[in-house]
């Protein structure tokens, strides 16, 4: 049944993610558009500026929304899509909700470990690289920008190194310059 198998993929993939809701984003194209072909390249693309564009953490609304279009894709009714979206949004945060759970009593424990200290020091790479694959995704071969995107993406990054801009300020400096050009 489909519920079970939402159910069970999204609980891997909330298992297996470190890093947050970006993070979990190659995982996510990789079971529901490589693996399973439940929706489309261009379908996941519009789910993840979706799921930008509304509040909360990305990894779940992108979870909600694919748990809806799986199973609308799959000829259900309206209820049973709102039943998908619950049971990815409730399989993705199970594994973390119990992760937490049990960190906390083990954190009591162990806090001023230096195995457990260079544990988390070992984690902080993965992390980075899992999201820099988010972003490698997201851009993709059909959303390849051009060079003005580049020019207006190199200037927003040192506007934010720089720490001297304020970060709504690029957003809306950038926005705008899009606006214009395009």
């Amino acid at each position: 049944m489909i519920f079970l198998e939402l159910f069970y993929n999204f609980f891997i993939i909330g298992l297996f993610t470190i890093g947050g809701g970006y993070a979990m984003l190659p995982l996510i194209q990789e079971k529901v558009v490589a693996d399973h072909g439940w929706i489309s390249e261009q379908m996941f693309t519009d789910i993840i500026a979706i799921s930008q564009m509304t509040p909360g953490p990305i990894g779940i609304n992108s979870a909600t929304y694919i748990g809806y279009s799986v199973v609308r894709e799959a000829g259900f009714n309206h209820f049973l899509c709102i039943c998908g979206s619950f049971t990815t949004t409730f399989a993705v945060v199970l594994p973390s909700f119990l992760i937490v759970l049990w960190l906390c009593r083990i954190y009591s424990r162990f806090n001023h470990s230096r195995s457990w200290t260079g544990l988390m020091a070992a984690l902080r790479p993965s992390v980075v690289g899992l999201i820099g694959a988010a972003a490698i995704i997201m851009i993709g071969p059909e959303n390849f920008p051009d060079w003005k995107s580049w020019i207006i993406f190199v200037l927003a990054f040192a506007a934010a190194m720089s720490g001297k801009i304020h970060p709504i300020l690029i957003l809306v400096t950038a926005g705008i310059t899009g606006y214009i050009i395009y």
